[in-house]
């Protein structure tokens, strides 16, 4: 049995997907034990943060649902501040490079769910034999 390029193309961009989820876990574990007592006490005043932040102590997984919240909150601010659910000032006074960390964690994991649900589409429709 012979593999065509198109699957070969197929793995290597699965694998580069999910390599991508792997790097996103791990960026977002280090950044939600090592920096989250920062990013709450720069959000304290935003009330969908501070409704989150109990689960900090609810391990690696709550603790990866608040810096989801704060991922949230920093990447699209303009839904926040108009339900009143963040505070302007405090958004100002978050760190401009813990910010675009965060931005840019959150579209790169949004881009490898992406990637691998078009890839999923691709193999259910057929393309790839």
């Amino acid at each position: 049995m012979s593999v065509s390029f198109a699957q070969k193309l197929f793995l290597c961009i699965s694998i580069t997907g999910f390599g991508g989820l792997l790097v996103f876990l791990g960026v977002a574990l280090h950044l939600a034990y090592a920096k989250m007592d920062i990013m709450l006490e720069h959000l304290k005043n935003c009330p969908a943060i501070m409704v989150r932040a109990p689960f900090k102590n609810g391990g690696a997984w709550g603790r990866l649902f608040v810096l989801g919240a704060v991922m949230g909150v920093m990447t699209m601010p303009n839904f926040y501040l108009r339900d009143g659910g963040a505070d302007a000032k405090d958004l100002e006074s978050f760190p401009e490079g813990l910010r675009k960390k965060l931005i840019v964690l959150h579209w790169g994991g949004v881009a490898c769910i992406a990637l691998l649900l078009v890839l999923f589409a691709v193999n259910a429709l057929g393309y790839i034999q």
